[in-house]
């Protein structure tokens, strides 16, 4: 490995992921270009939510002080039900979950995230930052890798990790497959708290569940703002208009959560409707590695977002793959490495991901009684069904890195 400023590891994508790869290759020592597509770099969209898997991450990357400035602490996980506005069940989150898990659970807006990775990304000497690159082409060239943008202008490096998200240029080396849709859309924004009324605890992540739908609240930045995720299947959605705006509209919407509690409705009344987000994932595929390429976060293995596990997986990525960088002699083998443990680790959140969505959004009276008695015997410090997503930490351990 010959790598330099002259010659770094290129990462394509400047999300989440993206800098969080960079910022754990830097901290071992690399140098490292992160090209990122839009005039600059940024995160749309409202809240997040982020485990211990993650947060262990955070932690090892040296960010999570900053973090914890803007994020919230939450003390539960919460499913309701969306129409008898019950508590079906409750999973406590606080000093319990971060003794087991040896990291907390934070919730936080995206932007806040972001710029967390950013700041620490610009202030590190061997890590720089490139906008206005949209990637298309790359290409192996003996023991470098070129990366071509749409001006037909190279970034030379010794390796590429493509980190461009669902939609990756980078993931058409390895796979010709496409995005999978659900059919299902998501709402989202975050509103001043002093806005708000009608709502759950605000110490708490709060869920609503109902057939084909659900509502996700949660208090962010500070607690100055109070996230909202409203999700349904869209009854209109034919694969002819896939594309088009026709289908999952807002007035679906409110025919959808029509019969809903009235908290529910409360939340209904405050989204933001402008903007709507079609929900993809993909299949997952046996390989993302070919000599000095790979891929990670949702350029690898994109999921749905019923576990909140999208992010999660992606700060997992970063902080195994910097591991194996560090461990290796050469690319080739750090890169099978990471792929060894990360492919099916990700894969098998993926499928559950869609196995839980099916859950929750059940549409079956038995299958929905069975869940609801299932949940209802299960006490506030049961961590059995989170314990495979949440407790997994094969990072190495936290050290001072520059």
């Amino acid at each position: 490995m010959t790598n330099s400023k002259e010659n770094p590891i290129i990462v394509v994508g400047g999300g989440i992921g993206g800098l969080a790869t960079a910022l754990g290759l830097a901290q071992s020592g690399k140098n490292v270009k992160v090209l990122e597509q839009a005039p600059e770099f940024g995160e749309i969209g409202a809240g997040i939510q982020l485990a211990a898997n993650a947060t262990n991450v955070l932690r090892r990357l040296g960010v999570m002080d900053k973090i914890s400035e803007v994020a919230v602490f939450p003390k539960r996980l919460v499913l309701m039900d969306a129409f008898t506005g019950e508590e079906l069940s409750a999973l406590d989150i606080g000093s319990v979950y971060q003794e087991r898990y040896g990291a907390p659970y934070v919730v936080l807006h995206r932007s806040d995230l972001q710029q967390s990775l950013i700041d620490a990304c610009v202030d590190h000497p061997n890590i720089e930052l490139v906008n206005n690159q949209q990637i298309t082409t790359i290409e192996e060239a003996g023991e470098k890798v070129e990366v071509y943008n749409a001006n037909g202008e190279a970034h030379v490096g010794e390796a590429v990790i493509g980190a461009d998200g669902l939609w990756s240029k980078t993931r058409k080396i390895f796979s010709d497959d496409q995005p999978v849709c659900s059919e299902y859309v998501a709402y989202r924004g975050a509103i001043p708290m002093e806005e708000i009324t009608n709502v759950a605890n605000l110490d708490d992540v709060i869920m609503w569940i109902g057939p084909n739908m659900h509502v996700v609240q949660y208090p962010v930045r500070r607690g100055e703002l109070y996230n909202q995720v409203v999700v349904f299947k869209s009854y209109q959605y034919r694969k002819e208009i896939e594309h088009t705006f026709d289908w999952g509209t807002p007035e679906e919407m409110d025919e959808v959560f029509k019969d809903t509690c009235d908290k529910v409705q409360t939340a209904i009344s405050y989204i933001s409707r402008q903007k709507r987000w079609p929900m993809y994932d993909r299949n997952p595929i046996e390989n993302w590695t070919k000599g000095n390429i790979t891929l990670m976060g949702d350029a690898a293995h994109p999921m749905l977002q019923y576990l909140a596990q999208g992010a999660c997986q992606a700060l997992e990525d970063a902080g195994y793959l910097a591991d194996m960088v560090k461990k290796h002699e050469n690319y080739s083998e750090a890169f099978e490495a990471y792929q060894q443990e990360r492919q099916p680790r990700t894969a098998y959140v993926q499928t559950s991901a869609r196995n839980w969505g099916e859950i929750i959004h059940s549409t079956e009276p038995i299958t929905t009684l069975l869940r609801d008695t299932i949940l209802s015997k299960r006490t506030e410090q049961d961590f059995s069904f989170i314990d495979q997503y949440h407790g997994y930490n094969k990072v190495s351990p936290v050290e001072v890195r520059n």
